[in-house]
């Protein structure tokens, strides 16, 4: 930004009549910063801005000076404005984002999904319902099953939000059970059987259950205290009986819980999220309106049941008359069983992780993906490069869904049915009577293009996490903009684009300091992706000797060579893009990313870096003064030994071990050498020849340009 203060115009005002005057005068100039504001003070402030169009485009740049006018329009009505009360936004534009752009009110059903679910049975009784190999259960015996069963639940004194546990393998029993207690009016708590005992422990105490459905093979490993009643469903349920059973007559109205999972907690403890009926039943009739799904549809419910992305596996099907497959239980031990179990069951709708699709496309044979119409991804983000990959064996429909556990499932959707003009897909549009705000820290709307965090609310909103009011509180924050509603705060970064899709940047929690400089994560991640040579990169913050280092985890494309000369390629490519600190200094090649059990990238289980060795093999010091510097970077950057090939950066250094090396390199050994020497010249050899006089003074582009970035970063500290 440049202010021009100086009085020209009163100047030229006060000139004598002799002096030299110009008619016109045309002024072009170019400057080699992306973005320039220039405003100049007179009798009117002009701000004229300057751009670079390979940053910029015109509509953005209006936009920007509309800001601009509102803002000081803004104070100069009211001068004793507070800064946080400020907004760049006109009222058109708040309507826009606000109310426009939230306008997704739908008139559905107030039945609840197990009501839903008997009607459907009405329809259909003699259809599949639920498959699992070659054991089926039509809608007609799924219902009776599950009526007796909630008859027995109501004896045991299950009511409108009682909390049942339910720990069992996948199985039929699991879906009568879970079914069985809605129809009982209570809520269900999953409890996977493959967590530890002592995870299982706490949230049957912080869950306060004291009925769990099991089978008889788990009561072992269950943590089944002298106040907990348990239900073998394997021996209970009785598959020969046909007698006919109605649902209990319960009220069981949307308010009323319809389950609570357990998510992770930043405490270390889980906690639980209660979901109630009215946004189950929202998210389920949505995704009808959204999928159409048909009575000869099969949905494969793969997801642990813990996970509340398995909740639509369920349910969404028997809706509509279709078909619910249980994936069989040795996809639990192969995965890439997956398109095997897709091919022999016909599944039509799948619902993936990004990173599972990632290490199984390579696995797709012939015909394995012709019964499938819908794939469905979440949880992660999703390239545009895995999308391509994926359009060259298939060509059904992609949804890239998103949204929390605490807003029930998904709040937003994007159906992709063209090439992405971004390396990762957006989130897209609220769902069904789901309003979505970005906002800034004071809770102000965030202009189009601006990073905000996500607040979620609508009818999609958790009740709140059991038990723990303090946290609710914290996290379900009043509605600034509908008075009495409620708001989540997600805290995933995002920002809108012009059309009101909605752009994932990141977690904010994923913002990392490092000397002081505030680093997006996901923004690193999302210009590898966009390289050719690169298939999946995951960048995080590790701790050395010499303070926090971004490191890089990269997959490479199939047939691309790893080692050093990729990782300077990489390196400069995202200098082009980057400020020097934003470029990871630590580089590992995997062959693929570890996973979860649930698919998830397992950042624990990432190989740590070995901070503070350099790439290339050790070669001693030669002389007195390359072995003079050795000792003075050894010290500096804590390291053992230094090589004469060795990097500086690769060394953990950066640029503030830079000025110390500078000093120190002066005070004992009494040589002057530049600051922009040591990043121009990073290996010890390099150094101790340019102090010599030897070195070639010759600068590539790629050099000039870090040494810019690390100059503005010791500025800016």
């Amino acid at each position: 930004m440049v202010f021009e203060n100086y009085p020209i115009a009163e100047a030229l005002q006060q000139a004598s009549p002799r002096s030299p005057s110009f008619a016109k005068v045309v002024n072009q100039e170019q400057t080699h910063y992306p973005l320039t504001l220039a405003v100049e003070a007179g009798e009117h402030l002009s701000l004229a801005v300057g751009y670079d169009l390979a940053h910029f485009d015109r509509a953005a740049i209006e936009q920007l000076l509309r800001h601009f006018e509102h803002l000081l329009l803004t104070l100069a009505a009211d001068s004793q404005a507070l800064l946080g009360e400020l907004s760049l936004l006109d009222e058109s534009e708040r309507q826009h984002l606000l109310h426009d752009w939230n306008a997704t009110a739908t008139d559905y059903s107030e039945a609840c999904i197990h009501e839903l679910i008997e009607q459907q049975v009405q329809a259909t009784p003699d259809a599949a319902a639920l498959i699992l190999g070659e054991l089926q259960l039509s809608y007609a015996e799924l219902d009776r099953q599950a009526n007796r069963l909630a008859h027995r639940l109501r004896d045991l004194g299950v009511g409108p939000d009682v909390l049942v546990g339910i720990s069992l393998e996948r199985s039929l029993e699991m879906v009568v059970g879970l079914l069985a207690i809605l129809k009982a009016g209570g809520a269900y708590v999953p409890l996977d059987p493959a967590y530890p005992r002592e995870r299982l422990d706490y949230m049957v105490r912080d869950s306060g259950i004291r009925l769990l459905l099991t089978q008889s093979s788990l009561l072992a490993d269950l943590p089944i205290n002298d106040g907990l009643t348990s239900l073998s469903l394997d021996e209970l349920i009785d598959w020969q009986d046909l007698a006919e059973a109605a649902p209990p007559s319960v009220p069981v109205n949307a308010d009323n819980l319809a389950y609570v999972i357990y998510t992770s907690g930043s405490t270390g403890r889980p906690k639980g999220v209660e979901i109630r009926h009215g946004a189950l039943t929202n998210h389920m009739l949505w995704m009808q309106d959204e999928l159409q799904l048909l009575p000869s549809d099969r949905v494969l419910q793969k997801t642990a049941f813990s996970f509340d992305a398995s909740v639509w596996e369920f349910w969404l099907p028997l809706l509509n008359g279709a078909q619910l497959v249980l994936a069989s239980p040795a996809l639990n031990d192969d995965l890439t069983l997956l398109w095997r179990e897709v091919a022999g069951q016909a599944i039509s709708i799948l619902q993936l992780a990004p990173s599972v699709l990632q290490a199984l496309l390579p696995e797709v044979r012939a015909g394995q993906l012709d019964s499938l119409r819908t794939l469905a991804f979440g949880g992660e983000a999703l390239s545009a490069a895995l999308v391509g990959q994926l359009r060259e064996q298939w060509g059904g429909q992609v949804y890239n869904l998103y949204g929390p556990t605490e807003a029930t499932i998904d709040t937003s959707s994007l159906l992709i049915d063209g090439p992405l003009d971004t390396a990762i897909a957006a989130i897209g549009r609220p769902i069904s009577n789901v309003r979505t705000y970005v906002l800034d820290s004071n809770l102000q709307p965030c202009p189009v293009g601006s990073a905000g965090e996500l607040y979620v609310g609508g009818g999609s909103l958790a009740r709140g996490y059991h038990q723990r009011p303090d946290l609710s509180a914290e996290r379900f924050v009043p509605d600034p903009f509908t008075p009495g509603a409620r708001l989540y705060r997600t805290g995933d970064l995002v920002r809108y684009r012009a059309d009101g899709v909605i752009d994932y940047l990141g977690r904010i929690d994923h913002q990392v300091k490092i000397r002081g400089l505030r680093i997006e994560l996901g923004e690193i991640e999302a210009l590898l992706l966009r390289l050719p040579t690169v298939r999946e990169a995951v960048v995080l913050p590790r701790e050395s000797a010499n303070g926090t280092q971004l490191v890089a985890w990269i997959v490479a494309e199939q047939g691309v060579v790893t080692g050093d000369e990729l990782v300077h390629e990489l390196k400069g490519l995202l200098a082009h893009d980057l400020p020097g600190f934003m470029v990871p200094t630590q580089w590992l090649f995997l062959e693929r990313l570890p996973l979860t059990p649930n698919g998830k990238l397992d950042r624990r289980a990432l190989p740590q870096p070995d901070i503070g060795h350099a790439h290339a093999a050790y070669v001693a010091p030669q002389g007195e003064l390359e072995e003079q510097l050795a000792a003075i970077w050894a010290e500096v950057l804590k390291v053992d030994r230094v090589g004469m090939s060795d990097d500086f950066f690769e060394l953990g250094g950066h640029s503030l071990l830079a000025t110390q090396i500078v000093s120190r390199v002066q005070k004992e050994l009494g040589h002057h050498v530049p600051l922009r020497a040591m990043f121009e010249l990073n290996t010890l050899q390099a150094l101790a020849a340019y102090i010599e006089g030897q070195q070639d003074k010759r600068i590539d582009e790629a050099k000039v340009d870090r040494l810019s970035d690390l100059m503005a970063e010791l500025e800016a500290l």
